[in-house]
């Protein structure tokens, strides 16, 4: 699963990093499907960080792997 995660986050961060920002996976827990996340650079500092990590990151790691079922900062 932890691979699968780390395919669908390289499909969202050119426009992450297009901003100045990245994202990084932090852990992967398999059983709750919690995928924990650090978002970085410019990202990690934006007001819209709350709002970039649930329609932007969660959105596409929902959509890709299904045993995702929530995504929280670190």
């Amino acid at each position: 699963m932890k691979e699968d995660v780390e395919k669908a986050l390289d499909l969202i961060r050119p426009a992450l990093q297009n901003d100045g920002g990245n994202v990084e996976l932090v852990d992967v827990d398999e059983a709750t499907g919690t995928v924990k996340v650090r978002l970085v650079g410019a990202c990690g500092s934006c007001p819209m960080s709350q709002l970039t990590l649930r329609m932007g990151v969660e959105r596409v790691l929902k959509e890709n792997v299904p045993a995702v079922k929530e995504v929280v900062p670190v």
